[in-house]
């Protein structure tokens, strides 16, 4: 049986906006440090749209030099009154008034993500956009709500006892390329709900939404200095920043290997850090699950942003007596989904970020051959320019292939079967993996699920679905990383808790 998938919405983005896109990519190569503008010294880094692999900008290329001004930078303001003693109702007021400068420009900030980063337009006006609107705002309301608690105190005499959640310092945010604006704006809007300054390092192949929202931090009111903005290369800005002795905290989304390396790094003056890190996230899907709806949203699980996802469902697990019409369904909506640019009307995949990536998806793809698994659909690239991969689908896969046990951050997916197993075994074969970031569960069984749920070894569980809720925190287990983002964790991750005893 053959599904379709949904139809895109129809391109919004009209040539306009794609100018003034355009135009914003094209001023947008300085570093921004305290409230100045401040153009790079060595060889600009040049910006590609993976789309067409052809030049749309340049960027900075940051090192140790300005890594510390802006460090500086961003230590003054901490220490400055403005910030120090600024009401936390005013910082809330701060974040609202960004968010509703992010909501004004959203076309233009999808438009400049779409040509920068290969996402379908609609989908960086829903996901990117969407998404950075929402941290923000959800954010915007722990600054009057980070408090403290009072402890009863038991040792002899009276006293009275309290905690309070105090500001760490300068925060490193260290962004991946694959949700650029979406990751930005929550790690942003949480460290300053938390009363942090912040020195933002975008990833230097989508590097762009990053610079744009330092435009709209600045017209929103925000002191000087409380948000600076360093581009360049991760081994040189990246590492600088991670081991700048005025930076009280890093906050990373990357690769584990990467995030191995930082938390080395930063090992020597114990700063705080936390990692969202890589996933290989398994999907569940029992026979009595609607199929309607699992196809497709197994599909855009993993098909979604072309799989440069963290976590994505790219190990699947499909009960033996639906197995066949599964895949047979998942095969027509595969075949189904639009490829190609993300500015044109009705594509549902753009490109992989650059020519490396498309490489090491198609890597994994000769190894998965190479193995023994079989190549149900895709598997290859478009005859056009830019870094695309089509949908790819592996059946007959093996716990031991490389394409199912390594993280390939591309639209590949593996099944495997299962049988009338319990929770406990099935549960056993999802977690068999050294990642731990989410897991996907379809049934219409609330006991299989709540007892999935509770054995699954991942920090997120979805039953019937997916999608990010910004109250509940996001972060993994094993190597999928380390701390909590989201929810009162995620802004209290930008704090130190302090203990007070007072005797009277």
């Amino acid at each position: 049986m053959t599904q379709t998938p949904p139809t895109a919405p129809v391109l919004a983005c009209d040539a306009a906006v794609l100018d003034t896109a355009r135009a914003a990519i094209a001023r947008l190569d300085s570093h921004l440090i305290g409230s100045e503008w401040v153009a790079g010294r060595a060889e600009p880094i040049p910006v590609l749209d993976p789309a067409t692999a052809a030049q749309i900008g340049e960027i900075a290329a940051g090192g140790a030099d300005e890594i510390d001004r802006a460090v500086r930078a961003g230590r003054a303001a901490f220490e400055a009154p403005t910030w120090q003693a600024m009401p936390a109702a005013e910082r809330e007021r701060l974040l609202l008034r960004l968010a509703e400068l992010v909501e004004r420009h959203a076309d233009e900030l999808a438009a400049i993500e779409t040509l920068d980063n290969g996402m379908p337009f609609p989908a960086a006006r829903a996901m990117g956009v969407g998404s950075a609107i929402s941290a923000i705002r959800y954010n915007a309301g722990w600054p009057r709500r980070l408090t403290g608690e009072s402890v009863p105190v038991s040792v002899p005499g009276q006293w009275h006892g309290y905690t309070t959640h105090e500001p760490l310092g300068v925060a490193a945010l260290i962004v991946p390329w694959n949700a650029p604006l979406a990751i930005t704006a929550n790690k942003l809007s949480a460290a300053l709900a938390a009363g942090c300054t912040v020195v933002l390092k975008p990833a230097e192949l989508a590097p762009m939404t990053g610079l744009r929202l330092a435009e709209l931090v600045l017209e929103a009111g925000f002191p000087a200095g409380t948000v600076n903005v360093v581009t360049g290369l991760g081994a040189a800005a990246g590492a600088a920043l991670v081991s700048h002795p005025d930076v009280d905290k890093i906050s990373f989304t990357g690769s584990t290997a990467t995030g191995q390396t930082i938390l080395r790094q930063s090992a020597h003056d114990l700063k705080r850090v936390s990692l969202e890190l890589g996933g290989k996230s398994a999907t569940i899907v029992y026979p009595d699950a609607d199929l309607a709806r699992a196809v497709p949203g197994v599909a855009m699980g993993i098909f979604g942003n072309s799989g440069q996802v963290c976590a994505a469902g790219s190990r699947l697990f499909l009960h033996d007596s639906i197995h066949d019409e599964f895949l047979s369904r998942l095969a027509g909506f595969a075949a189904g989904l639009k490829v190609g640019p993300g500015t044109q009307a009705g594509v549902a995949m753009g490109p992989l970020i650059s020519a490396g990536q498309r490489a090491r998806v198609m890597g994994y793809i000769e190894s998965g051959l190479d193995e023994g698994a079989t190549l149900l659909t895709g598997g290859d690239t478009p005859d056009s320019p830019g870094f695309f991969v089509n949908p790819t689908v592996f059946v007959d896969a093996r716990p031991d292939m490389r394409i199912v046990r390594e993280e390939i951050f591309g639209p590949v997916l593996t099944v495997q079967r299962f049988g009338d197993d319990s929770p406990e075994v099935l549960a056993a074969r999802a977690n068999d993996s050294v990642y731990g970031l989410s897991a996907y569960v379809w049934t219409s069984n609330l006991g299989n699920a709540h007892a999935l749920a509770r054995r699954l070894r991942s920090g997120s569980v979805k039953v019937n679905g997916s999608g990010m809720e910004f109250a509940l925190p996001f972060g993994g287990f094993r190597q999928s990383g380390i701390g909590r983002e989201n929810g009162r964790m995620g802004v209290e991750a930008f704090t130190e808790t302090k203990s007070v005893m007072i005797g009277w």
